[in-house]
């Protein structure tokens, strides 16, 4: 599309955001142009998340400025980008799910604060005529709650057409998605910007951008990598962009797997819904496995299924040498197997509890008097604070008495670590270990994980941070839903990582 075609409407030059001792964003200039389809690419962490965040409000850049429609603007806030045209849709829809699609769709403006529009069969016409644009085909006065994640999208962008915006940027509008729906939504951001939006597109499905977008921005590191216009897109420059030809940093000296030790875990073609594809993989008695993954590749979904936490479709896995179809997470535990969830304030921690009862809620059996059958405080406490001390967990005043939920992040997945380790777990998985843990403890936490590891413990690793994964032993790669590839030995870099992720 010409520069005739497309007007700027956001402008943004040198704006930098550092967080500490990391660099997230350095100098970017970029602009994003009305009736124009601009794609986002790079790999985690690689800077798009934190333009998006200072964009709408969340964050406030270091140095640089953002020019809307010309003039310049300070984003104090989300309400601010809202009033200066600027729409955003998570991958975590900010959508209340007992009230009905219209009534999301309305909700925030002035018309949908009337009280009228909370009867179920209240639509605005507002809410219908932006239902219509996005092509919405369901009934308006559904439940969110009903809708598929598809139509969930829909009802996020109806919202923002509602709000007049001239921008909407999606973050991996179809992470989630088949590929029919996702070939729906490029059809409906492709309608948006040639009515005028300037649709903002981040994803790491390249063959998507590469389809659907007019320009595509590329960061690395911090920076822009490469601006490239429609005529010159192509996989191989893009890739190029994303990855790099810089030599890694090379892996920590550790232990190579050897084919020799027994695999506790073979997995074979497992299937489940669009999210899992055809996942093969052993993990090695002792060993130290990472899964690498960009999102949207199944790492989590994976290990879930190994968990019992979600049931598979198809494929098979063998534990120890015999079937494995876990039926249930409580039948996962019996088999020894432990789990240490992302999200591990919502799904691991009671957080108004003490940091003795999170360590032992698995294990209180084991405190127990021999009469009367109850819990024994003093033992309980004593074993505690021994097992803190050998963890690493750093107490305040109060010691295991302490609400766990006044603990840092890094000393609360210690915490996590720790109860599972109390269950004498045979395979061991963590799933983004160090998110929202700060440069000390991740250390202290990884060595932790290969002193496991060297005990004999199979260790499973999921990490966005391919830094981190070249401790390990072995990764293997996810891309799809399906394992597309094994890095071992020298091979083990963040390039090749990346490269197979994006092949």
């Amino acid at each position: 599309m010409s520069d005739d075609a497309a007007k700027t409407f956001v402008e943004v030059r040198g704006l930098a955001k550092t967080y500490g001792a990391i660099r997230a964003l350095q100098g970017v200039d970029l602009t994003f142009r009305t009736g124009e389809v601009h794609g986002l690419v790079g790999a985690n962490g690689a800077g798009k998340s934190t333009l998006v965040r200072l964009l709408a409000g969340l964050e406030q850049p270091d140095a640089g400025t953002i020019r809307i429609s010309g003039a310049e603007a300070h984003i104090a806030g989300p309400a601010v980008a809202a009033r200066l045209g600027l729409a955003f849709i998570h991958q975590e829809l900010n959508l209340v799910e007992t009230f009905t699609a219209a009534q999301n769709i309305m909700l925030g403006s002035h018309e949908g604060a009337s009280l009228a529009l909370r009867r179920v069969d209240g639509v605005h016409p507002r809410a219908r005529q932006a239902a219509r644009t996005v092509g919405i085909d369901f009934r308006l006065d559904r439940a969110v709650a009903r809708l598929t994640v598809h139509q969930k999208w829909l009802v996020s962008i109806a919202r923002a057409l509602v709000h007049d915006c001239k921008l909407i940027a999606m973050d991996e509008p179809t992470a989630s998605l088949d590929a029919q729906e996702s070939a729906r939504l490029l059809e409906v951001a492709r309608d948006l910007a040639e009515q005028g939006v300037a649709v903002v597109f981040i994803s790491h499905r390249l063959d998507e951008v590469l389809s659907l977008c007019d320009r595509v921005t590329a960061f690395r590191d911090g920076t822009v990598s490469a601006a490239v216009e429609r005529p010159e897109l192509t996989r191989d420059r893009l890739v190029g962009a994303i990855v790099g030809d810089q030599t890694s940093a090379p892996r920590s000296a550790g232990r190579i797997a050897g084919d020799d030790r027994p695999a506790v875990l073979q997995v074979r073609d497992l299937r489940r819904g669009r999210v899992l594809c055809g996942v093969t993989l052993d993990l090695r008695e002792g060993e130290l496995l990472g899964i690498a993954g960009l999102v949207g590749s199944g790492r989590t979904e994976f290990a879930r299924a190994i968990f019992g936490a979600d049931r598979i479709d198809s494929g098979s896995m063998l534990l120890s040498g015999r079937p494995y179809a876990p039926r249930s997470i409580a039948d996962a535990i019996d088999h020894r197997i432990a789990f240490v969830s992302e999200e591990r304030r919502a799904e691991a921690l009671f957080l108004g509890l003490s940091v003795t009862s999170n360590l032992f809620v698995n294990t209180w059996r084991r405190h127990r008097l021999s009469f009367p059958p109850l819990i024994s405080a003093r033992r309980a406490e004593r074993q505690a604070t021994a097992l803190a001390h050998d963890l690493g967990v750093v107490l305040r005043r109060g010691g295991v008495r302490q609400s766990v939920g006044g603990l840092s992040g890094g000393n609360q997945q210690k915490v996590i670590i720790g109860r599972w380790l109390q269950t004498e777990p045979v395979i061991l998985l963590l799933d983004e270990p160090t998110r929202g843990v700060d440069i000390g403890a991740r250390a202290l936490i990884y060595q932790q994980i290969r002193d496991i590891a060297r005990a004999g413990m199979s260790v499973l690793v999921i990490s966005s941070e391919f830094e981190e994964l070249l401790e390990c032993d072995r990764v293997v790669v996810m891309n799809a839903g399906a394992t597309v590839g094994e890095l071992t030995g020298s091979s083990i870099t963040v390039n090749d990582m990346l490269r197979l992720c994006y092949q």
